[in-house]
């Protein structure tokens, strides 16, 4: 299949590569299917592309990148959804965006996915973690997507 987006062009992928969010995704809930996309020019940037909406594309990081004891609790209910194997290990990344004060990650609420059943949920952790936690002026991004 061939999602044709505003930021990367045509993007060919696998309809396995789907990632569903069943509640969509805080404050964009009509968009359910998204594909995870590697940053051409850096490793550790990704994007989660919506397959619904050309134009939206959201920059997602590890938080352990830049918070190497980052955790999130959140409760059995919450990623009860995502239909993990027992024992499976779930990827959680956060959304990065630009603020007044530069690069920010929102750790509060974190982007839970299950690799092996494909599904997705944005959740807001219960832990005291800052909804725009700034980066440091040293992270090595490039300029623009």
């Amino acid at each position: 299949m061939v999602i044709d987006t505003s930021r990367f062009g045509p993007v060919e992928c696998q309809s396995s590569d789907v990632l569903t969010f069943p509640h969509g995704l805080i404050g964009m809930e009509g968009c359910r299917e998204w594909v995870l996309l590697a940053d051409s020019e850096n490793q550790s940037l990704g994007w989660l592309q919506s397959a619904e909406r050309r134009d939206l594309a959201l920059a997602v990081v590890s938080p352990r990148r830049f918070v190497p004891d980052y955790q999130v609790r959140v409760s059995a209910r919450e990623v009860a959804d995502l239909a993990a194997a027992d024992g499976e290990q779930l990827q959680v990344l956060v959304i990065l965006s630009r603020s007044e004060d530069g690069l920010v990650v929102n750790l509060k609420a974190p982007v839970v996915v299950s690799l092996g059943s494909r599904r997705g949920r944005q959740v807001v952790a219960k832990d005291d973690h800052s909804v725009q936690y700034v980066l440091g002026a040293t992270v090595p991004f490039r300029q623009s997507a």
